[in-house]
């Protein structure tokens, strides 16, 4: 046991170092020849008004300065401490996202571990996230998607460390103050506050604790967003949670051919609208009356928008060829996207073999539905292996999702928010880009399924307070004897 923590310590430690290296290699690569570029510039001039001490704000070429709310706050507040610090520039942004995404790497091994992986493959889970096609390129793009991939994997491993927790309460507050942030980078976030919450309680929790955990979680997260609903109200004219950019997205989905952003006429109505809120307002009234005029031709385009979203990922070749075709050719985009569209393929047949060892009720029809899934991921259209794993996992049954490795119901979740989220809107692959850590991490469980969690609830773990562990197996002490948890008592017991 001493060894095992001490082991599984180390290669959370080799996942971070790794992740940190690569990202900033790329950050060496990227910072010179890759401009801000698509709402990357937009998100870099908000960042340099904030950390000028303008706010907020957006200065129009008339020189009229209005209070902005189109783009959610949380990334450009995030460069903008960092051009606060070491000055405004592409390698400070980028700087920035390498250092969370290799935080994410650390919490993909710690997510991994909770849910009953062993030591070689729980290193694995955080060395394929460390350098996950993906995700590491991506680090040059001045996106939110890199960072709301990090701050949910930290969600997902605080919600797995509440499970066992002697203090599981101070966990599922960590777990809602990273899905608070992450609202303020990605307000869709929200969504997986209660779902998560809930996941806290781990197997055997009565649903009466189930439901105190998701109100707990979703009450930090709300908490951490309430101050910027608030300036909203009285800045722009309407009590947005975190953006106005919804009425503009969902006229976006609603007049798609593709599925996917196409550009979209102002209606007439709205040419005259200058209040940015009110604006979006006068389009989202715009979609309502579109969908409402033809509502089975809106829902003929789901499929398409969570085909685009899902089937290629494409965040990195996209954002890098469109920042400077010149340093990153159509060749390049080719091959980068390739690379990246055959691991993510290999990730989703193995993410779905283990989902395969979760037990539960109605077993056939969740074979039909994983092997439909697994032959999807070798055609061009992926979407249903995705999917699979979330209508697989409900078919099992609640006991079953109770018992199961916590990363694969935590993907589940994420993987149902997100093609909920852009069924509704619209569909693009770096939407879809948040799930790839959680289907790489599912991949790595291989045999940790069924009674996995089981076994992690009875463990006192090299998951758990693993430093002190660790510093106690060089010094050839015992580890400390730890408090069972709540949730492991009444699991036993059960």
């Amino acid at each position: 046991m001493r060894r095992g923590a001490f082991l599984s310590c180390v290669s959370a430690r080799v996942s971070l170092a790794v992740a940190l290296g690569v990202r900033l290699a790329v950050v060496v690569w990227a910072h010179a020849r890759f401009p801000p570029a698509e709402d990357g510039r937009y998100y870099d001039i908000l960042a340099r008004r904030l950390a000028q001490g303008a706010g907020f704000t957006w200065l129009w070429p008339d020189g009229v300065v209005t209070f902005a709310a189109h783009y959610p706050v949380g990334y450009p507040a995030l460069l903008a401490a960092a051009f606060g610090l070491f000055g405004a520039s592409t390698a400070a942004a980028t700087t920035v996202n390498a250092v969370v995404g290799a935080a994410g790497a650390y919490a993909a091994h710690r997510l991994a571990a909770a849910s009953g992986a062993g030591v070689w493959a729980s290193g694995a889970a955080g060395l394929v996230v460390a350098l996950h096609p993906a995700l590491v390129p991506y680090t040059a793009a001045l996106m939110t998607e890199g960072v709301t991939c990090s701050l949910l994997l930290g969600a997902a491993a605080s919600v797995a460390r509440a499970r066992t927790a002697a203090h599981p309460l101070r966990w599922s507050c960590a777990a809602g103050l990273a899905l608070g942030l992450a609202t303020l980078v990605r307000p869709q976030s929200l969504l997986l506050a209660p779902l998560l919450g809930a996941l806290a309680a781990g197997p055997g929790a009565s649903w009466r604790r189930r439901l105190g955990r998701a109100a707990a979680t979703t009450a930090i997260a709300l908490a951490c967003v309430v101050p910027w609903t608030a300036r909203n109200c009285v800045r722009m004219n309407r009590c947005a949670l975190v953006s106005v950019n919804g009425g503009w997205n969902l006229l976006i989905g609603a007049t798609s051919t593709s599925g996917a952003w196409e550009p979209v006429a102002v209606p007439p109505e709205c040419a005259t609208v200058w209040d940015e809120g009110a604006k979006d307002t006068c389009f989202e009234r715009a979609a309502e009356h579109h969908i409402e005029g033809a509502p089975l031709a809106w829902l003929a385009r789901v499929p398409a928008k969570v085909a685009v979203t899902f089937d290629y990922f494409g965040g990195a070749p996209w954002y890098l060829h469109a920042s400077s075709a010149s340093s990153f050719g159509d060749r390049a985009k080719t091959w980068l996207g390739a690379v990246e569209t055959v691991v993510c393929r290999l990730l989703l047949v193995a993410a779905l073999a283990a989902c395969a060892r979760v037990g539960g009720v109605r077993p056939f029809a969740r074979r039909v539905v994983l092997a439909v899934g697994g032959i999807s991921a070798f055609t061009v259209h992926a979407w249903p292996g995705y999917l699979a794993i979330p209508v697989a996992l409900a078919l099992a049954g609640p006991r079953a999702v109770a018992r199961a490795p916590v990363a694969i119901p935590v993907s589940a979740v994420v993987i149902t928010a997100t093609a909920l989220t852009h069924a509704v809107f619209f569909g693009a692959g770096r939407y879809g880009l948040v799930v790839a850590p959680f289907v790489a991490i599912v991949a790595m469980l291989g045999r940790a399924g069924r009674g996995a969690e089981d076994a992690v609830a009875a463990t006192p773990p090299a998951v758990q307070d693993c430093a002190v562990d660790a510093a106690r197996a060089v010094a050839g002490r015992a580890p400390v004897r730890r408090e069972e948890s709540p949730s492991s008592a009444e699991h036993d017991a059960g």
